[in-house]
């Protein structure tokens, strides 16, 4: 069956109109005649522009032939083959390897090979399942051809590993098992085929693991996260500090090693839970070596902002990776020990000296100065369901800058609090108080989780890939989207093999181009030779 790829580059056609112009225009001189008067000759030549003949109709046809063969190239000419229907294809994901989710289903999964179904992995290129590999899995081992699966795979993007699927095994019923995790729904989620089955299916009930850790004189403390199929909270652990090579002892701790290596930055090593997952070693994580220090300047005006500062800060410290090390005082640090924060609860100007050190890494927060201007809004910047609304009854005159990210806004999107990046730290604008008389966050309880988004921002890089390998949190089965309906008729083909026809349509261009400029060559010639 031949079809066309490209069918609009066969605009391109309009280009037939180019040699017929010419050979309509481009007229032969006419043959001089020794007559005796001019006034004969200029008619005979006005009758002949006239007279408007195709000459030549072999290589018109031939130059046109050429143009034509090239457009029908540029639309990108296929000959479609229907291959011989598959029974279907059964798609697993590698993450499902050797648990005992997978092998629930394995009696399913069998029963669907014995019918004709390929059994392949759902995995870049959908490579297939060897046998050794699915004997491996009955025992409830892990095989080692699927860790590089693992490892190389996408999580988060089962739509699109679906959609090629459904692209490569065009027609054929396909019956898709990937783990229930939340982080399987992430990506963009297309239309899937009508011919689909999707089943998800748990992985644990439960999993902890060490996300952040941080160290004092002689201890450490552990910042652990624990994921289920509801949620992922976090809990801040503190344990002995143990010998370099040692196992660190603690209760309801995962497996973990301390190690402190000659050059370089402290870790703590994961270590497999079982002796199944010692091929799977996991990233160790950096312990950093001082507390987070924040100061917090203030002055006689804002007592009251800073009682409430720093009650919210010791409360936020909870869920903060390391120790927290808070100063408030009516003084500013000294600038050979500058802090990581500096608060600046005061209607003077932030010192140039002190603006200039956010470039080097200082993270500088200041508080709307001035009297401000009377305002009745409401937060929108609160997450948690059981907070209850924060009003807002003043703002600072001064706008933010216009280059400032907004964190927290109102009601009527108007910015509360901005983030601006200036080297290697931030400055952050606060546009009202934490006064009662500006508004009613000193005594919301959501007041704390707030500061904490700011003092430890959403993870990225290592931390983000880990929290996102441990990441237990179920998928709502009703969130997949529902398979398009089925369209009665004839049984759509199975798979297609397409064969690149352009080679040889500019094999054929090239040949008819030669003939043409051989016809082209040899009537110049005859006219040359001809008697005038």
């Amino acid at each position: 069956m031949f079809a066309l790829t490209t069918p609009s580059a066969l605009l391109a056609l309009l280009g037939l109109l180019v040699p017929l112009a010419i050979h309509l225009w481009n007229r032969r001189p006419g043959q001089e005649v020794a007559v005796g008067s001019l006034r004969w000759l200029t008619a005979g030549a006005n009758r002949r522009l006239r007279n408007l003949r195709l000459e030549q109709v072999l290589l018109l046809l031939l130059r046109a032939a050429v143009l034509a063969v090239l457009a029908v190239a540029v639309a990108g000419p296929v000959w479609r083959q229907v291959l011989p229907g598959g029974r279907g294809q059964v798609l697993v994901s590698p993450e499902l390897a050797g648990t005992s989710s997978l092998a629930a289903v394995r009696p399913s999964i069998d029963s669907l090979r014995r019918r004709g179904y390929a059994l392949r992995w759902l995995s870049q290129g959908l490579p297939r399942v060897s046998a050794a590999a699915w004997r491996a899995d009955s025992l409830g081992q892990r095989p080692d051809s699927t860790r590089a699966l693992r490892r190389a795979a996408t999580t988060g993007f089962y739509w699109e590993r679906i959609r090629q699927a459904a692209d490569t095994f065009a027609g054929q019923p396909l019956y898709v098992l990937t783990p229930a995790t939340l982080r399987g729904a992430e990506g963009t989620h297309r239309g899937l085929p009508p011919n689909l089955t999707w089943q998800t299916l748990p992985l644990t009930t439960a999993t902890t693991w060490l996300q952040a850790a941080s160290s004092s004189r002689d201890s450490l403390r552990l910042l652990l996260g624990r994921s289920t199929e509801r949620q992922t909270t976090f809990r801040t652990v503190a344990v002995a500090r143990p010998a370099a090579g040692q196992k660190l002892i603690g209760t309801d701790l995962p497996p973990l090693r301390y190690e402190a290596p000659s050059t370089g930055q402290p870790r703590v090593q994961p270590l497999p839970a079982t002796p199944a997952d010692s091929g799977q070693l996991q990233p160790a994580v950096p312990v950093r070596p001082a507390p987070l220090r924040v100061w917090v300047y203030t002055t006689p005006a804002y007592a009251q902002d800073a009682r409430y500062l720093r009650a919210a800060l010791r409360a936020a410290s909870a869920g903060l990776p390391g120790p927290l090390a808070l100063t408030v005082a009516p003084t500013l640090p000294d600038p050979a020990s500058a802090p990581d924060w500096l608060f600046w609860l005061s209607a003077a100007p932030v010192p140039e000296a002190w603006r200039g050190r956010v470039s080097r890494g200082l993270h500088l927060w200041q508080s709307a100065a001035g009297p401000g201007v009377a305002d009745t809004t409401a937060l929108a910047a609160l997450s948690l369901e059981e907070a209850a609304p924060v009003s807002i009854w003043r703002r600072a005159s001064q706008p933010p800058r216009a280059t400032a990210e907004p964190i927290w806004t109102d009601g009527l999107g108007r910015s509360v609090l901005t983030r601006q990046a200036q080297g290697q730290g931030v400055y952050y604008q606060f546009a009202t108080r934490l006064n009662p008389t500006w508004s009613e966050l000193p005594d919301s309880p959501a007041l704390p989780a707030l500061l904490l988004s700011v003092l430890r921002p959403d993870p990225s890089g290592p931390d983000l890939a880990r929290l996102g390998a441990h990441d237990q949190r179920r998928l709502d089965p009703a969130q997949l989207p529902a398979p398009a309906p089925r369209v009665a008729g004839p049984p759509a083909p199975t798979a297609f093999r397409l064969f690149d026809l352009r080679p040889w349509l500019v094999l054929a261009a090239g040949l008819l181009l030669g003939l043409e400029r051989w016809l082209a060559s040899r009537r110049v010639a005859f006219t040359s030779s001809s008697p005038a």
